[in-house]
């Protein structure tokens, strides 16, 4: 009986490690008008759980380029990403977003799903206290 339960349970172990997905990478957007603005979003999850965030905004000659910056500590739920900052170590004067109870949740194609239609991996913010990273959606690059 004993012998039973412990292949359970290191059945159970098993499936729960080959589900979890890898969430780390590059996530980025750019879009370009023919008026001369470019801006480009840029986030990065480390795999030891932390991320920067950069956002470039460059609305023409008239106009002086913009960064924001954005960093600190991030973990995974499911297909939730949930983010932390600390005001005292992550928020200085070079990085001045603040991520803190910000959440995103990660979009890709189902491993059931067999069809032959392409979905590009990407990062949807749906939840933030910072107004301009809520709904911003990032492609993941590299695939």
């Amino acid at each position: 009986m004993k012998n039973i339960l412990i292949i359970g349970f290191l059945i159970f172990n098993l499936t729960l490690s080959a589900q979890q997905e890898i969430h780390d990478g590059i996530y980025g957007r750019r879009t370009e008008s023919n008026i001369e603005t470019v801006m480009e979003w840029t986030l990065t999850l480390n795999t030891n759980g932390t991320f920067l965030y950069h956002f470039y905004r460059d609305l023409g000659s008239k106009n002086p380029e913009e960064n924001l910056y954005g960093k600190g500590t991030w973990k995974a739920e499911n297909n939730v990403v949930l983010f932390f900052a600390d005001k005292n170590i992550d928020i200085d004067e070079t990085h001045t977003l603040n991520f803190d109870n910000s959440k995103a949740r990660i979009n890709r194609k189902s491993p059931r799903d067999k069809s032959g239609k392409k979905v590009k991996e990407s990062i949807r913010f749906f939840s933030s206290d910072t107004p301009a990273i809520k709904g911003l959606e990032l492609f993941k690059k590299g695939k």
